[in-house]
């Protein structure tokens, strides 16, 4: 069992900059994936970014070049440095946590077990 909670969304201008932070707690082992998640109303969840220790990361192809994910493993805690924000980021992020597949992380919500509630990140023009 992995709890995980969001913090570090909020307003920003469009080209503006965001730090998410999401700390882990319980069964963090390094035997988990974490990643970045963001939704909008109506929509389907949709992966943006994912990190294991030995596997490294992947992003999603909108978001290549201006958000970077990184973790800090002695805090448990994982980061998503958003840079170049545009209108099309503003979205709920959640954090998540789920187990390595056949020594992989997967940018596909149905591998995460554990998600945190969210944080809002609105980018205005």
């Amino acid at each position: 069992q992995v709890h995980v909670v969001e913090s570090g969304g909020g307003s920003v201008q469009a080209g503006g900059s965001l730090r998410l932070s999401c700390t882990a707690s319980g069964d963090a082992s390094t035997s988990y994936c974490m990643g970045w998640f963001r939704q909008t109303p109506g929509k389907e969840r949709q992966g943006v970014a994912i990190i294991a220790r030995d596997s490294g990361t992947a992003y999603a192809s909108s978001v290549k070049g201006r958000f970077t994910i990184s973790q800090d493993n002695a805090k448990n805690t994982l980061y998503l440095q958003m840079n170049s924000l545009k209108p099309e980021d503003t979205a709920m992020y959640y954090c998540a946590a789920g187990p390595i597949y056949s020594g992989r992380c997967y940018l596909d919500s149905g591998f995460f077990h554990y998600w945190g509630q969210g944080t809002q990140v609105t980018v205005s023009s």
